[in-house]
């Protein structure tokens, strides 16, 4: 009986923690300004993980927005969104409001590991976003940071091209 309190607030804690670790249950905050004159643009973030600012250049291949029946059209290089192992930036091509292509310019390469980790989640966070048509992800579990450099990179893309 002496050992119930013990075992309840073990429970507790336990159950805080991996809420707390939850990617889903997180909330990712960056702001991101881009200069239109020069396409160079800086996101701040400001996530649970700490704080850090990354510049980078996004550049628009092709922004075209067709009439109302058929959508959204065009190609765009995402924001450089620095993690603490490299770069993650992204190309996202839309026809007639669908995301049919996300290409990988960045990932982050700092090491060996890093390496491997980016290009093991990356076909699975294309699939993601792929699916979802949105930078709305869950992630890939044991890749968090590419999974935020990946979804804030592609939300800038998205934005660029104005895809709701």
């Amino acid at each position: 009986m002496k050992r119930a309190p013990i075992v309840l607030l073990g429970t507790v804690a336990g159950v805080a923690g991996v809420l707390m670790l939850n990617p889903q249950g997180s909330s990712f905050t960056a702001q991101s300004t881009t200069d239109p004159s020069t396409g160079t643009g800086t996101t701040t973030d400001t996530s649970a993980t700490g704080t850090g600012s990354t510049t980078g250049t996004g550049t628009t291949t092709s922004n075209t927005t067709s009439s109302s029946s058929s959508g959204v059209s065009g190609t765009a290089t995402g924001d450089a969104v620095f993690v603490n192992y490299g770069n993650v930036q992204l190309k996202v091509t839309v026809k007639n409001n669908k995301i049919t292509k996300i290409v990988a310019v960045q990932l982050p390469n700092q090491d060996g590991r890093s390496i491997e980790i980016a290009n093991a989640s990356e076909p699975m966070l294309r699939e993601q976003a792929l699916k979802a048509q949105s930078a709305n992800i869950a992630g890939v579990s044991g890749a968090t940071f590419t999974s935020y450099g990946y979804q804030q990179s592609l939300q800038s893309a998205l934005d660029k091209l104005g895809f709701k």
